[in-house]
């Protein structure tokens, strides 16, 4: 029996997870790590705790799965995109890494705006620019942190740089490269007019890799520490959301998937390059070979919850701990007290700004509607609904452009709740499905590993081996008519409010 090991390098935390041949987990591992936010609207991580996390995790899956090193296979790497982390020429790390939800670059994305031409841009890197995105993080830090830019050597991914960790290669694969902004996405290659056009050398970027090729292989000193065996290959991997959607199975037309992750994605395949000429959702090169796909994000999804949680749940904390069960299923059935729309409250998940359909990095979130009769469990509610309203937004614009939706997979951790999966089917007007792996990265990336390790032959057989319908949840009609009214109100509100965002952000930088 072969096996293979999927690494997710996440926002929270590095989950690793260690999958047999027929997509069966055998044993993971989840350690987590600090999110530092220095000001306002910024975001960072330390590189140096994702090394640690990945080497621990590793360690600790082969020790509880008793599985021989000799057996495992191959090696697939997933991890949030768009982060920049900077490497001197000693491969020291310069600074944090900025990570994906940092909003601090609205001025460098009007500066690489004006240099490239905004309508040369999306032909080119198929989105507008946008502060998410890696390209405005590192002319940021050319502008502001002159004396860290003047040493970069090399500009790495969050995944990469754990790739870099484990075998040594200055790598990337396609479908993470695409939200960095530097890559030719409709030519699947590192784009020598961005590149020239904001000053950089092509020199700070790894190797482009198609996302099931052999990227490098385990270093001897590695396989000391993590008891990897010496050689065993590492295959380009993913971005977290395509490797989440190849882990859904979605890898062909008419499937889609909506991920509730810290952040939000709505994820669809195309064999063509599909670009909407708004920029309101993001056209990525796919994991699976000369494919693509469309995906729109919203920045605060399962954030928001985290959030709420975290601020005003301790009583919640505390009494899951002592029943040893998982917090967020007391949080699910307090929601489910409150009923559709929340008694009357509305909520607008922009904790970090907002991508699909805004494209405004201050824009924030917002109760509505709160009176003195409102309780915990609608505000939990709210939340949620608020979360599915911005997948909505996601799936609308997709629609538009063309992309047949017949079946849509909930993912990631909301998909694992019952009542976010009966909230996404209500406020879409469709049925939620689920599959029988719920590792999403872990496992989308691992079988990746197994089509360039010759397990599988290729991506799509990997998943039909694998990857199978388990749950179907119907949508209410009755639900969804009262849905739409909130989606429309919802979606008013962020138009009432755009000014207001402006006018805050400006107090909070006076």
């Amino acid at each position: 029996m072969a096996f293979l090991l999927g690494i997710d390098i996440g926002t929270s935390g590095t989950k690793t997870v260690l999958f047999d041949e027929t997509g069966k987990t055998i044993a993971s591992d989840t350690q987590e790590y600090p999110l530092y936010q220095p000001k306002n609207g910024w975001a960072e991580q330390d590189p140096e705790d994702w090394k640690r996390a990945t080497f621990v995790s590793i360690r600790n899956v082969l020790n509880k799965s008793g599985v021989n090193p000799e057996d495992v296979k191959g090696v697939g790497l997933s991890g949030q995109m768009h982060g920049a982390v900077l490497l001197d020429k000693d491969n020291n790390v310069l600074r944090k890494a900025i990570i994906w939800c940092d909003q601090r670059s609205a001025a460098e994305c009007e500066e690489i705006t004006a240099k490239v031409g905004a309508k040369r841009l999306i032909e080119i890197t198929a989105n507008p620019a946008l502060t998410g995105f890696t390209a405005s993080k590192v002319m940021w830090v050319k502008n502001n942190e002159p004396e860290i830019f003047e040493k970069i050597r090399k500009i790495l991914l969050p995944k990469d740089y754990i790739r870099f960790c484990l075998t040594g290669e200055y790598a990337t694969e396609v479908s993470d490269a695409s939200g960095m902004q530097f890559l030719d996405v409709p030519n699947r290659c590192w784009s020598d007019e961005v590149l020239s056009k904001l000053g950089l050398n092509k020199d700070m970027l790894g190797k482009v890799y198609e996302s099931q090729e052999v990227t490098g292989t385990i270093t001897r000193i590695v396989a000391e520490i993590t008891g990897l065996k010496e050689g065993t290959p590492v295959v380009g991997g993913a971005g977290d959301q395509a490797a989440a959607a190849v882990g859904n199975g979605i890898v062909k037309e008419g499937v889609i998937s909506s991920t509730i992750g810290t952040s939000g994605v709505v994820f669809a395949y195309t064999d063509k390059v599909s670009i909407d000429p708004l920029g309101r959702v993001h056209t990525f090169c796919h994991a699976v070979p000369n494919t693509w796909h469309i995906m729109g994000v919203t920045q605060g999804a399962g954030l928001s919850l985290q959030w709420f949680r975290n601020n005003f749940c301790q009583p919640e904390m505390a009494s899951a701990n002592l029943i040893d069960t998982d917090v967020y299923q007391l949080l699910d059935k307090a929601a489910d007290l409150s009923g559709v729309g929340a008694n009357g409250l509305v909520y607008l998940p922009y904790l970090m700004g907002e991508r699909t359909p805004h494209l405004d990095p201050d824009c924030r979130g917002v109760f509505f509607g709160l009176s003195a009769k409102h309780t915990k469990r609608d505000m939990l509610r709210a939340i949620m609904e608020g979360v599915a309203f911005s997948l909505r937004d996601c799936l609308e614009i997709i629609k538009s452009m063309g992309v047949d939706v017949q079946e849509v997979r909930a993912s990631g951790g909301g998909g694992k709740s019952p009542l976010w999966r009966r909230i996404q089917a209500d406020v879409f007007g469709t049925p939620i499905y689920t599959i029988s792996s719920s590792e999403g990265g872990a496992l989308g990336v691992a079988l990746l590993a197994g089509v360039g390790a010759g397990v599988y032959k290729s991506v799509a057989e990997a998943c039909d081996a694998t990857i199978k319908v388990v749950t179907k949840q119907d949508l209410n009609s009755e639900n969804h008519k009262v849905y739409d009214g909130y989606y429309k109100l919802y979606n008013n509100l962020y138009n009432s409010l755009k000014n207001d965002f402006k006018v805050l952000a400006g107090l909070n930088k006076a």
